[in-house]
């Protein structure tokens, strides 16, 4: 009897939270979202995607009292990689798992108010794991994308679905793994399956139907939409693409976007263009692995910087533009795949500076600050295999950074107190050689082999804090595993992020020394989130260990073969 008491008392707790949590989120929420402490309702922790809070209750002299209050499990028969990042509004969590699900959480007591399963089809086609990186709210809505390429709004107090759009053909390699973003009331979405030769684009939809406003694809050649109609092409057709190899020509837009309100641009970045074999397509291949700036009203670009052109080593270039302002200028910042960190004028995109920031870059020379192209070593671009004696394998050369990237998808942060960024990297390279391929739906596309090898024996990941005006590497913490979460800092001085190795840690924002750290009990591949409630602060991550590197990451995956895969939130606070 008391049993079912409690139980029922829980039921009815739950219950008055999911009705209690009941204000709208408005577009001043969201583009405030990097000031209002007690919520964190965009993927970047603001629309910028600098990850600072101004919070600092939790600080460099405390932070070693941090504890965890509550444990949430995702369930263990769908573990694989987690690699979200939460939002927080009115008391409750809102958090995607692995197989296209989202959890609804209590804030205060960790309990589940609700929980969504995406039915997946059959036949799905992730290139990089089962992933997804987070969800957006709006007015009485959550939005999230599936692994079969539908983009999901959900009732945010029920779990209950109001609308579901087909965002391409699952059959053809399209998916959904970015969290969307929220940009004047239209609901912006990018696309995966790159390796698919699937063809890139951005969209925009109304947040309350899901009606399409504007679609731009991300290879020139390709029709843009806007309201219902053909609107101009992408770049001039056959401009940089020979043939008929732009029609499947990647430049998937996988990793989602930021917002930058004081220039009213969309910044996305842009994937490698299909296949690897970059002598099937001489030419730059716009606007594959490029950073692209969109008018939120119609989607037509308003300036692009291509940071690997004609790219022969899956340089995607979709790492995420962060905008800052420094010296009284409007700036922007994007750590790229190719090991080079980029700092440019975000009104018209002009290069400002870019300099190497992982060891031993093969593939390029330098960037030119005059024109803003790599200065390309040609003796390291993999080999034609039409040159070869058997014209099935070309050349094969060690190419640094590996594909996986000098940084991949997880998300820097950046300090406005330091001026520093913080970026996740790892020093790694790769046997590479391209092959004879063809396109066909649904098949990989490739016509590339390769194996990643560690260049360390210490250490392959590496936490670098960088000096954008100057691109010096301040401090760097090393770390034996591959690093793969997303990072955090606050006003508290101090900087977060998660390791393959279970822990959570935090560190001095201007030493890098390590202050705190916590063992979750699976990897950390997701991005940490701070924020206040009930004049407490609070910080939470997601932990279970997977994504790219376990699938792709050959030699190294032997290093991290025994890491444990899981699926939990852990949020923590100092006690009182």
């Amino acid at each position: 009897m008391k049993q079912v008491s409690l139980a029922l008392a829980i039921s009815l707790a739950i219950s008055v939270t999911a009705q209690t949590a009941s204000a709208t989120v408005t577009d001043q929420d969201i583009l405030n979202d990097h000031t209002i402490t007690s919520q964190v309702v965009t993927n970047g922790m603001g629309l910028q995607g600098q990850r600072f809070s101004p919070l600092k209750q939790i600080n460099q002299g405390n932070v070693k009292k941090l504890l965890p209050v509550w444990s949430f499990s995702f369930g263990g028969e769908k573990q694989r990689g987690q690699e979200a990042q939460p939002i927080v509004h009115d008391g409750v969590m809102y958090v995607t798992g692995s197989y296209s699900r989202v959890f609804a959480i209590d804030i205060k007591s960790g309990e589940e108010l609700w929980q969504y399963d995406a039915r997946l089809p059959d036949g799905i086609m992730p290139c990089c794991d089962v992933i997804n990186r987070g969800a957006a709210i709006y007015g009485d809505l959550l939005y999230f994308g599936t692994l079969d390429a539908k983009l999901v709004a959900l009732d945010r107090m029920t779990g209950k679905v109001k609308w579901a759009k087909k965002i391409g053909d699952y059959k053809a390699g399209y998916s959904i793994t970015a969290a969307p973003t929220i940009v004047e009331g239209k609901v912006i979405t990018g696309v995966s399956g790159g390796e698919f030769g699937i063809i890139g684009k951005i969209e925009a939809r109304d947040a309350k139907t899901g009606e399409l406003v504007w679609s731009r694809p991300t290879i020139e050649g390709h029709m843009g939409m806007l309201n219902g109609k053909e609107s101009t092409m992408t770049g001039t057709k056959n401009a940089t693409w020979p043939g008929d190899m732009w029609k499947f020509g990647g430049g998937a837009t996988w990793l989602g976007g930021t917002y930058d309100p004081e220039t009213r641009s969309i910044f996305y970045g842009t994937g490698n263009p299909a296949p690897w074999n970059s002598h099937l397509r001489p030419g730059d291949n716009l606007y594959s692995t490029s950073r692209i700036a969109i008018n939120p009203d119609n989607g037509e670009i308003k300036w692009h910087y291509q940071t690997t052109p004609n790219d022969g080593w899956d340089y995607d270039g979709v790492n995420e533009v962060v905008s800052f302002n420094q010296g009284g200028k409007k700036l922007a910042a994007t750590a790229d795949r190719n090991g080079f960190f980029y700092v440019f004028n975000r009104e018209e995109g002009k290069l400002v500076n870019a300099t190497p920031f992982v060891r031993d870059i093969t593939w390029a020379k330098s960037i030119d600050l005059k024109t803003g192209r790599p200065v390309y070593d040609d003796a390291n671009r993999p080999g034609n295999p039409t040159a070869s004696e058997d014209g099935k394998k070309g050349k094969s050369v060690f190419a640094v950074p590996s594909f996986l990237g000098g940084k991949n998808w997880m998300p820097m942060a950046y300090s406005q107190e330091t001026e520093l960024f913080y970026v996740p990297s790892n020093e790694w390279g790769m046997e590479i050689w391209n092959e004879p391929v063809n396109y066909k739906k649904g098949a990989a596309y490739l016509g590339a082999g390769f194996t990643i090898k560690p260049l360390f024996e210490e250490y392959i990941g590496s936490l670098k804090a960088i000096d954008p005006k100057s691109g010096k590497i301040v401090w760097e913490y090393k770390n034996n595993a591959p690093l793969w979460g997303g990072v955090m800092t606050t006003a508290g001085g101090l900087v977060f992020t998660g390791t393959p190795e279970g822990y959570l840690k935090a560190f001095d924002s201007k030493t890098g020394k390590e202050l705190w750290k916590f063992q979750t009990g699976s990897g950390i591949v997701g991005s940490p989130i701070t924020w206040e409630q009930d004049g407490e602060q609070y910080v939470s991550v997601v932990s279970g260990w997977g994504g790219a590197v376990p699938l792709w990451g050959g030699e190294v995956a032997k290093r991290v073969k025994e890491l444990n895969q899981g699926g939990s939130v852990w949020t923590f606070k100092i006690p009182n």
